[in-house]
C-alpha cells in the first residue's frame, strides 16, 4: 500500500514548529541553569540532554533529507548494537546502577524498532520495504535475546501501529492518541507515587515494579511537596533522599523522568519536560512525510515516554540522541521529493528549475 502524503503546505508551515522548538530547549537550558544558581547541583547532566536532542534532531533533519531510507536504517541497526551494550552506556560501575539498564536497552530498542519502520514505509520498492520490516520484527527478537520484556512490548507495539497506520488518513487523531497514553502513563505513576489508587490496583502495579523504585518515586514526590516552584536543584536528588542514603548501590536517580524534573527543577520543570514533548508530536504533525512515517515515529517516540515515566532512559546520551533523530528524520523533506516538485513534469532529473 503507497504511503499517504503529508497535510498541503505543511512544509511551509515547518519555520514555526522549529522555531518553537529552539526556544523550548533554550528556556529547558535557563530554567535547569536557573535552578542550580538557587540550590546548587549539577546542571550538566540536563545540560548534555538538551544538547543531545536539539543536535540529534539536526542530524536527522539533514540525513532524513538526503537519505529517507538508508538515514533510519542505520539508526535502527545503530540502535541494536546499541542495547547489546546498554550496560556500558551509563556512567559508573554497573553494579551501582541496578535499575536503570533494563529502561535503557528497552528505550535503545524502541528507537531501533521506531527508525526501522520509517524506512520501511520511506521505501518504494516492495522487496526493500519487507526486509526493512522484518528488521523492525528482528528489534522484538533482540529484546527477548536481551530479556526486556518492556522492550519486547514495546517493540511490538510500535510494529503493530506502524502497519495499522496503513489505514490512517488524519494523522491528527492517531498523535492525539499517542498523547493520551502519555499522559495515562505518567499519571499511573504520579498516582504509585502518591498512593492515591485502588488498593487492588495499586498492590497489582506495585508488584510489577522493584520496591526501591516506588520508594523513589515517593521521595521525588516528597521532595516536590516540599519545594515546589524551584525543585531542590538539578542533580541533587541522591543528596537529598532518604531512599538513597539507606542503599548506596542505587544510581542517585528517581528513575522516572517527570518525577525527577519535579523533584529537581519543580513543576515548572515538569511543564517544560512536558512541553517539549508536545513540540515533537506537533513537529511530527506538520511534517512532509507520509502520515505513517509521521505515525511509527510518533509511536516510537510515545512509546519512550512510558518507559522514561518508570525509568532512568533519559538519563543515557544515546538515547536522548537517538530520540532527536528519530524526530528530525520524520520531519525532514527528502531531497528527491523537493527536486520533483520544481522539475516540470515529464522532463529528465536534469532539467530542474534554478537553485
Amino acid at each position: 500500500m503507497a504511503a499517504t502524503a503529508g497535510p498541503p503546505g505543511a512544509y511551509e508551515r515547518r519555520s514555526a514548529s522549529d522555531a518553537t522548538g529552539i526556544a523550548l530547549l533554550g528556556v529547558c537550558a535557563a530554567w535547569t541553569l536557573i535552578t542550580a544558581g538557587v540550590h546548587g547541583g549539577q546542571p550538566e547532566g540536563v545540560l548534555l540532554a538538551v544538547l543531545a536532542v536539539a543536535a540529534g534532531y539536526a542530524g536527522g533533519r539533514i540525513c532524513g533529507t538526503l537519505l529517507p531510507v538508508a538515514a533510519p536504517c542505520a539508526g535502527a541497526l545503530a540502535g541494536i548494537g546499541l542495547a547489546a551494550a546498554a550496560p556500558r552506556l551509563s556512567p559508573g560501575p554497573v553494579s551501582t546502577a541496578p535499575l536503570g539498564h533494563t529502561g535503557a536497552t528497552a528505550a535503545l530498542l524502541i528507537l531501533a524498532s521506531g527508525a526501522a519502520c520509517c524506512a520501511a514505509w520511506a521505501a518504494r520498492k516492495p522487496a526493500l520495504r519487507l526486509v526493512l520490516r522484518l528488521l523492525a520484527a528482528g528489534t522484538v527478537v533482540a529484546a527477548a535475546a536481551l530479556g526486556s520484556m518492556a522492550g519486547v512490548a514495546a517493540c511490538t507495539g510500535i510494529l503493530l501501529c506502524s502497519l495499522a497506520a496503513a489505514l490512517m488518513r488524519r494523522r491528527a487523531l492517531g498523535l492525539l492518541g499517542l498523547a493520551l497514553a502519555t499522559v495515562v502513563v505518567t499519571g499511573l505513576t504520579w498516582a504509585i507515587a502518591d498512593d492515591v489508587l485502588p488498593d487492588g490496583l495499586s498492590a497489582s502495579l506495585e508488584g510489577q515494579l522493584d520496591g526501591h523504585r516506588v520508594r523513589l518515586w515517593q521521595d521525588a514526590l516528597d521532595l516536590a511537596g516540599r519545594e515546589p516552584a524551584l525543585g531542590v536543584g538539578p542533580g541533587r536528588f541522591g543528596d537529598v533522599s532518604p531512599t538513597v542514603a539507606e542503599n548506596l548501590l542505587i544510581d542517585g536517580k528517581p528513575h522516572s523522568a517527570p518525577l525527577q524534573q519535579a523533584a529537581e527543577q519543580g513543576f515548572a520543570g515538569v511543564a517544560l519536560l512536558a512541553a517539549v514533548f508536545c513540540w515533537l508530536l506537533y513537529a511530527l504533525y506538520r511534517s512532509p512525510r507520509s502520515t505513517q512515517v509521521v505515525l511509527s515515529a510518533g509511536a516510537a517516540l510515545t512509546a519512550l515516554a512510558a518507559v522514561a515515566s518508570v525509568g532512568n532512559a533519559l538519563s543515557v546520551t544515546a538515547v536522548t540522541t537517538g530520540a532527536g533523530y528519530l524526530a528530525g528524520i520524520a520531519t525532514a523533506r527528502p531531497l528527491s521529493d523537493e527536486l520533483s516538485q520544481v522539475r516540470p513534469p515529464g522532463s529528465p532529473p536534469w532539467a530542474a528549475g534554478p537553485g
